[in-house]
C-alpha cells in the first residue's frame, strides 16, 4: 500500500487495487468515523457521483475503505474551488474544510471530485434533525 497521509487524526493509504483505506485516530476518532460514514452514505443515497463511494466500514478498527476519486489537484482557481464545493450543497452537504487538498481529479471522466467528509455538515439528515456537523 502507498501511504498518502499520516497525521494525528488519520492515516490514509491507497491499496494496490486503488481502494482508499482511512483509519481514524486521535481526538473524537469514533465520532469522526461515524460522521464520515453517515455523510458518505447520505450522498450515495442521493446519487452524488463526485465523492468516494463507501465500500467498507470497520467500526471496531475505526477504518473505512472507499473508492478512489483520482489524484490530488495541485492548482485550481479559487472561483472553481468554490463552485465545486457549492455543488455538494445540492446533495445536502456542506464541506467545512474547503481547501484544495480536498479536491481530486478523476481522469476517467474528467471530473473534479471532493474527499474528506469527517467535519462536513449534513444539511438535512433525513430525520428532521436539521444540520448535523462535527465542525470544530
Amino acid at each position: 500500500m502507498h501511504e498518502v497521509k499520516d497525521t494525528v487524526r488519520a492515516q490514509v493509504r491507497i491499496g494496490y487495487d486503488g481502494r482508499v483505506h482511512k483509519t481514524f485516530r486521535g481526538h473524537r476518532a469514533r465520532e469522526r468515523f461515524e460522521h464520515e460514514v453517515r455523510v458518505l452514505r447520505h450522498m450515495e443515497a442521493r446519487g452524488c457521483n463526485f465523492v468516494p463511494r463507501l465500500l467498507e466500514a470497520d467500526e471496531a478498527g475505526l477504518k473505512i475503505v472507499t473508492t478512489n476519486c483520482g489524484r490530488l489537484v495541485e492548482q485550481l482557481s479559487s472561483e472553481r474551488q468554490r463552485e465545486i464545493f457549492a455543488e455538494l450543497e445540492k446533495f445536502g452537504v456542506r464541506h467545512e474544510d474547503r481547501e484544495l487538498r480536498n479536491i481530486t481529479y478523476r481522469v476517467g471522466d474528467g471530473r473534479f471530485c471532493v474527499i474528506d467528509f469527517e467535519f462536513a455538515t449534513l444539511l438535512d439528515d433525513g430525520g428532521g434533525a436539521g444540520e448535523v456537523s462535527l465542525k470544530p
